[in-house]
């Protein structure tokens, strides 16, 4: 193994311009950890908040971006067991995506999928930890709950249709245009609301309300929530694209027996992640095996594009992931 490899690094805090190609050591494993040939690297909103300045890398990880990549096995720290060289994994990572190889705890990767080959595998760890930990974890989703999740065309988006439906919940969600909405029918959502011509909080009181919403927009978006929900409903907030601060009255939450939470999974600590990934290896990956959740592709760029696949991702019109290829 080579001991020197490409990477994208931020050169300055800053716009998608600032992430510039430079080379790094090739990462050792440590204690519970591997090392990962990486293959794709998968492009996520939180990269570019650390890229501006705003998401700073917990102690200890690589400052390079990337918090999800698929690839080979080539090195394995001690302590670790049930990987071998050569197996093909994707991780859920704490930093150093975007370079040829990064090493990640071994408890936070899993199998790559049967069926599914390393570019999909890529687009697997972030988003659905995300999902799993906040829609069924946090936010208890029970089957026949009806469920709202916005921007439903996102890499999230399109992974909490999926899960939700193929659980049992009756999924609603928002998005910007005809196309992305009829890309979340497609997907199984019952209802999708373009929010340029309705009012999701209309839409979500004729049936009664909402029973869990998953927010990533924030701003005026989280008094509007509170209204669409319904008695005893949950709101989960992971992201906070129209900032996080508002006026809330929480008398409502009071009288009618809400539940405001949320959470952000960088910062956790290496068991709770680890925990996620078994509730994954037990509940999801028999379905993405079967067929019944699939990761949804947008587009894919070169290491060295990393700037024009923030440009796209910053500029929403996606439809699912977003992907760095990494290997030849």
């Amino acid at each position: 193994m080579t001991q020197v490899m490409r990477a994208v690094e931020i050169s300055t805090p800053g716009g998608p311009d600032v992430l510039k190609l430079t080379e790094r050591p090739v990462p050792e494993p440590g204690h519970g950890q591997l090392v990962i040939k990486v293959a794709y690297a998968g492009v996520n909103r939180p990269d570019a908040l650390q890229r501006a300045g705003a998401y700073a890398p917990p102690p200890g990880a690589s400052d390079l971006p990337g918090l999800e990549a698929s690839g080979e096995v080539v090195a394995i720290g001690a302590g670790v067991s049930e990987y071998a060289l050569g197996d093909l994994v994707c991780g859920l990572l704490p930093g150093g995506g975007y370079a040829e190889y990064v090493a990640t705890p071994a408890a936070h990767c899993l199998p790559v999928p049967k069926g599914l080959d390393l570019k999909q595998a890529a687009c697997l760890p972030e988003t659905f930890f995300t999902v799993w930990s906040n829609v069924f974890s946090r936010g208890g989703l029970l089957a026949g709950e009806r469920f709202l999740v916005h921007g439903g065309s996102s890499g999230i988006g399109t992974t909490a249709i999926q899960l939700a439906n193929v659980l049992g919940a009756r999924v609603f969600t928002t998005a910007g245009s005809d196309e992305k909405c009829q890309a979340c029918l497609d997907l199984g959502a019952e209802r999708a609301i373009n929010y340029r011509d309705e009012d999701f909080v209309e839409v979500l009181r004729a049936e009664g309300g909402a029973d869990l919403i998953l927010d990533m927009v924030g701003g005026d978006y989280i008094p509007r929530n509170i209204k669409t929900l319904a008695n005893d409903g949950r709101l989960v907030q992971i992201a906070f694209l129209s900032g996080p601060k508002v006026e809330l009255n929480f008398a409502q939450i009071m009288m009618r027996r809400l539940t405001v939470t949320g959470s952000t999974l960088r910062p956790q600590s290496d068991l709770a992640k680890a925990r996620i990934a078994d509730d994954l290896r037990e509940v999801v990956w028999p379905l993405i095996e079967a067929g019944r959740v699939t990761p949804v592709m947008d587009s894919e760029f070169a290491l060295e594009e990393a700037a024009e696949a923030h440009t796209r991702m910053e500029g929403s019109g996606h439809i699912g992931k977003i992907v760095l290829k990494v290997a030849g």
